[in-house]
């Protein structure tokens, strides 16, 4: 039976997607149409999750060791709901937004469902990957099914943001092969499994080499989170994207790097032959430097998505940071704000997406005095900031506590206490570039705000709904944090080596 979910969960949204492609029919039909599949797959992915681990399905094989296979395991069961419920509450806010990108000219907006349902059919069977070959491969299919999202709009400026994202990906999934074909010599197989299969016998003979092909692993599967010094293509895709696009991303699709980060660490070399490592050391570097430059950069702009961008960029590294510790606690905290981190940011760009589908306005300094006339987004926007600040009871203040206490438990020299610092500067930047857009919303300073009254509003509730919803979760997620903390415990335990 799981067996038969688990294709049910990758083929549903690929055979959709590639059917609207070919009817190109839009309406009110299509919405319906699209959003009970989307619960469906929903619903799917829960059962899954209630069942637990399970046999291996190969769907096809190109030698006796090459097959694409799946397998549902416990770090599954983390990556697949934030992947299934953020598309089905995003593509509720995008039936109503690509009314105003269809209005500007852009492709039919079965063009967008088409390659957003393809997106999310990649993603889901990129979290069941049994083996590194299986991880790869849908990585490409998901860069490749993600980018005319980007490219939606059809100006020159999203024809070379699609080409710089897809660039980006494809040459972070090369070194990521290349890290594969190196490895293989040395694993005792392409299999995933908790704790690594490293051959410590083989690796002894060539450590130097088993630890450049990890790190350039690391770095190339990194591109798609966005981690430095390859994060360019964030803030150059998301405010090219339409809203549902970038929402969806940075809140999700950005998390298929931490993904394949944690695959390649944890369960194909393990946290063991890294632990202490000058490969440790850079990765700890290069997760620092991306969560200190990104909230710098994200503090400087001016342009609310790409402002939003930067945050990504710099708040993904901060699960990374977690990941890189190689500690039960440090992948707690990491997992926590993979989670945590896509209901806010989710939340966030619905914002921005709002306020360019009902006023035009793309930049932060234009945007006094319209939280009297949008008090819901902006609502919203404020709740989902202080979740991205880390301010309690909301969600964000959790994942970044645990893993503050992580890295302090950690022991490692210098970075014991450098990362809890870097976090806490990386927050004060966060509520410097976020705060004051609440705050000159509702509060605009005298000769401010001046726009006519009555005429702009939230718009619609499909619109509204979403937003809503996020910044709700934000907070309740927050408030019943320990049933979160206990369950990324418990995968962080079986991934350091055990049984599901």
């Amino acid at each position: 039976m799981t067996q038969f979910l688990m294709l049910i969960a990758v083929l549903l949204p690929i055979v959709t997607g590639i059917a609207v492609l070919c009817i190109k029919r839009s309406g009110k039909g299509l919405h319906i149409a699209l959003f009970a599949v989307l619960a469906v797959e929903a619903a799917v992915v829960t059962v899954l999750m209630l069942q637990g681990s399970s046999e291996q399905i190969v769907l096809f094989a190109m030698s006796e060791e090459l097959t694409v296979a799946l397998r549902m395991d416990r770090l599954s069961c983390v990556f697949m709901p934030v992947a299934a419920y953020g598309f089905l509450v995003t593509e509720v806010y995008a039936f109503r937004y690509l009314d105003h990108e269809e209005a500007e000219g852009s492709h039919p907006e079965t063009f967008f469902h088409a390659f957003y349902l393809l997106s999310l059919g990649a993603l889901i069977a990129m979290d069941l990957a049994a083996n590194l070959i299986t991880l790869y491969f849908f990585l490409e299919m998901l860069t490749l099914a993600s980018m005319p999202m980007v490219l939606y709009e059809r100006t020159k400026e999203a024809g070379a943001a699609a080409l710089k994202y897809l660039f980006y990906s494809i040459a972070g999934a090369f070194l990521g092969l290349l890290a594969i074909f190196i490895l293989r010599g040395y694993l005792m197989t392409l299999s995933f499994a908790p704790g690594g299969n490293l051959d410590l016998q083989k690796a002894s003979g060539n450590v130097r080499l088993v630890f450049w092909a990890v790190f350039l692993g690391v770095v190339g599967f990194g591109v798609k989170a966005g981690m430095y010094p390859l994060h360019g293509w964030l803030p150059t895709a998301h405010p090219e994207a339409p809203a549902p696009a970038s929402a969806v991303l940075s809140g999700v699709i950005a998390k298929a790097g931490v993904l394949a980060v944690i695959r390649l660490i944890y369960y194909a070399v393990g946290t063991g032959f890294l632990r202490g490592s000058w490969v440790q050391t850079a990765l700890l570097i290069l997760s620092l430097m991306t969560v200190f430059i990104g909230s710098m950069m994200a503090f400087t702009e001016k342009v609310l998505k790409k402002r939003l961008a930067f945050s990504t960029v710099s708040q993904i590294s901060y699960a990374l940071f977690g990941i890189f510790l190689l500690t039960p606690e440090g992948l707690t905290g990491g997992l926590l704000q993979v989670l945590f981190h896509a209901v806010v940011k989710i939340c966030l760009f619905l914002c921005a997406g709002s306020v360019i589908y009902n006023t035009g306005l793309r930049r932060t300094d234009e945007l006094a005095g319209l939280g009297r006339q949008m008090p819901w987004t902006f609502a919203g926007f404020t709740a989902a900031s202080l979740s991205l600040i880390g301010i309690p009871p909301f969600c964000g203040f959790v994942s970044k506590w645990v893993l503050a206490q992580g890295s302090l438990s950690s022991g490692i020299p210098v970075f014991s206490w450098l990362g809890p610092v870097i976090l806490i500067l990386s927050a004060l930047l966060t509520a410097g570039y976020l705060l004051p857009v609440s705050i000159s919303a509702f509060l605009p300073g005298k000769g401010e705000g001046t726009l006519p009254a009555g005429k702009y509003n939230d718009g619609g509730w499909k619109i509204v709904l979403p937003i809503l919803l996020l910044a709700v979760l934000s907070l309740v997620f927050g408030l019943i944090a320990p049933v979160f903390s206990e369950w990324a415990g418990s995968v962080a335990s079986t991934l350091s080596g055990g049984v599901f």
